[in-house]
């Protein structure tokens, strides 16, 4: 079978008894049940017997642990890339539900079309799309692609693949923990082709 998807896999559950927003705060890995989520993706991914050529993956703990099991299933080593990682955020290292009742930070949600509160949903979309186009290439190496991000960036992409508004509720992302987005290309355009939750659902917490 020939190269022809690109799957955006977002990270297991988290080990964060504090409850906070970690965004990009350091030292946040995977819990026990995270480790065993990360392990269904990959054999989800296995289990569409298609060739694998590239694991990719964002430089924080919990993405770098989620791309293990991808790693020793199809053989490769991950390959790290800034232009996948978990968007910059106000509120990193807070409670939101705190954070939302003081007046003090009402002024970082002026504007949830950009969002106000962190990276603009446009620049987003930008590096996504530029990491998506670094990895296929030209599109004639044989294998897909896997790229371990966040909810964020992989909600984002949906939308600006599906030539919807990015604005949204964040409450409303269907991007569950180690869901698997798949992509094709047609010459410079993309397009979504399934979305699969190969694992339980684990404890949402902390998603920017």
């Amino acid at each position: 079978m020939s190269s022809s998807r690109l799957h955006l896999v977002r990270h297991g559950e988290v080990h964060n008894p504090g409850r906070v927003l970690y965004g990009r705060l350091p030292g946040y890995r995977l819990s026990d049940e995270g480790r065993r989520m990360t392990w269904a993706a990959a054999e989800y991914v296995r289990s569409l017997d298609r060739p694998v050529r590239s694991l990719i993956c964002s430089p924080l703990q919990r993405t770098q642990e989620s791309a293990e099991p991808f790693a020793e299933i199809f053989g490769l080593a991950p390959v790290l890339d800034e232009r996948v990682i978990e968007p910059a955020n106000v509120f990193e290292g807070t409670r939101m539900r705190r954070s939302l009742m003081n007046p003090r930070n009402w002024w970082h949600l002026r504007r949830p079309s950009v969002p106000s509160w962190g990276e603009p949903y446009t620049s987003i979309a930008e590096r996504m799309l530029q990491a998506m186009n670094s990895a296929w290439g030209d599109g004639s190496a044989e294998g897909d692609i896997v790229i371990v991000s966040h909810q964020a960036p992989i909600w984002i992409t949906h939308l600006r693949v599906a030539g919807l508004p990015l604005r949204h509720d964040p409450r409303t992302r269907r991007c569950a923990l180690s869901s698997v987005t798949s992509f094709e290309r047609v010459g410079d355009v993309w397009r979504e082709v399934e979305y699969a939750e190969p694992a339980a659902a684990g404890i949402d917490l902390g998603a920017v």
